[in-house]
């Protein structure tokens, strides 16, 4: 498998997870919980578009 697609699954595995912890977050009243998964969130969809550059450079 290509690391560009790697990367493509790894990013929506880690924006699934960060979306599930901060709206677990907000459900029971943990600011950090809810920071944390937000973080995770955003750090899933650089790593989808850093998957997407990859490929249009063929690394």
């Amino acid at each position: 498998m290509k690391d560009s697609t790697k990367n493509k699954i790894s990013g929506n595995a880690k924006e699934a997870s960060g979306k599930i912890k901060e709206a677990t977050g907000k459900m029971v009243g943990n600011p950090d919980l809810q920071d944390r998964g937000t973080a995770e969130k955003i750090a899933g969809k650089v790593q989808k578009k850093a998957g997407d550059v990859e490929k249009v450079f063929g690394q």
